[in-house]
């Protein structure tokens, strides 16, 4: 794949997957434009990206959930690169929490980041993405197309985002921009240890894993990574509307 001339635009890129993404596409060519919370991570992965010897990255200190910010990024993009090609909406985060002890809050904190961002930032960039003829990859969750208790919010945000990719998929496609999501099991980043497990409880999840996955194993940023880069790419030209499972089988395990 080559992604030289292409800009893509990254939320959430100062770790994790995010950042995976950034460094994949960085080195397939590709203009990356980065956004994040936190500056110093942030830094680090442009810092990253820089050291593949390719172009620098555009790093922007931004909230998805901040419509001003969405805003300035996509203003910020046009002005420096005048055009989008690929936007990744993968900003996102996990609360855990069951109807009984869970609370309104919590949930609007979920489906603002995990939806309502997403929505809004689509919006701003559908404009430069039919110009350009791009196509855009959400960032979902094998909890959005199966069941588990305690991740109810969650859960439900990331169903919501699997159906938000099918409406605009169809929306768009007469303009020849595709949409299209990834939906990822247990994948090693720092999202476990934001929900407040322990390091010990979290190697003994890790271990139980190996029974949940039909490849016995947890992925790797990078892998998801290789997913994303493929369905924004030339060889997925052709595939629109779809959640793409990259789970190592959890999806088809059973039920939960």
């Amino acid at each position: 794949m080559d992604f030289t001339g292409k800009v893509v635009l990254i939320t959430g890129a100062s770790s994790g997957i995010g950042a995976a993404t950034a460094k994949y596409f960085t080195a397939l060519g590709a203009s990356v434009v980065l956004t994040g919370r936190n500056a110093e991570n942030l830094n680090k992965t442009g810092s990253e990206c820089e050291a593949l010897g390719k172009e620098k990255p555009l790093l922007l200190v931004a909230d998805v959930t901040s419509t001003d910010d969405n805003i300035r990024v996509i203003e910020k993009i046009i002005k420096k690169f005048g055009k989008l090609d690929v936007l990744v909406n993968n900003a996102g985060k996990g609360l855990s929490g069951g109807i009984e002890n869970t609370s309104v809050e919590q949930y609007d904190d979920i489906m603002n980041t995990n939806v309502r961002a997403v929505y809004h930032l689509t919006m701003l960039a559908v404009p430069h993405l039919i110009e350009s003829k791009g196509n855009i990859v959400n960032v979902s969750s094998v909890a959005g197309t199966r069941s588990f208790p305690n991740f109810l919010a969650y859960s439900v945000s990331k169903a919501a985002l699997d159906q938000f990719t099918r409406c605009v998929a169809l929306e768009l496609g007469p303009k020849q921009v595709r949409v299209n999501s990834v939906n990822p099991a247990v994948i090693i980043t720092d999202f476990h240890n934001r929900l407040g497990m322990s390091a010990e409880a979290y190697a003994a999840y890790l271990k139980s894993c190996e029974q949940t996955h039909a490849l016995g194993r947890v992925g790797q940023p990078s892998e998801v990574a290789a997913a994303i880069a493929f369905l924004a790419g030339d060889s997925a030209s052709f595939i629109t509307g779809t959640c793409l499972c990259v789970d190592g089988g959890k999806n088809v395990m059973c039920p939960r």
